[in-house]
């Protein structure tokens, strides 16, 4: 959605039940997003990947990178989940 708004979620389809939060919308080139997914799977702890624009962070960990976009100013919404 290029409506300057970070979508944060959480999807368990197709991934044997494991749920993943995804961050969806951040307007960002490759190495930027690579460089945030880092920084995100690192405050979680957890695994995770970054792919088609999106990053993938192992486990439900809504809250907290919600609150992580919007220390870092992004505007965030909860989305499904």
């Amino acid at each position: 959605a290029g409506d300057g708004v970070v979508r944060v979620s959480r999807e368990s389809k197709g991934r044997g039940g494991k749920s993943v939060t995804v961050v969806k919308g951040l307007a960002l080139d490759a190495v930027a997003l690579a460089r945030l997914g880092k920084q995100m799977k690192i405050a979680c702890g957890s695994g995770g990947t970054v792919k088609d624009g999106a990053i993938e962070v192992q486990g439900d960990h809504g809250a907290l990178l919600v609150e992580m976009l919007k220390g870092q100013g992004w505007n965030v919404k909860r989305a499904g989940g």
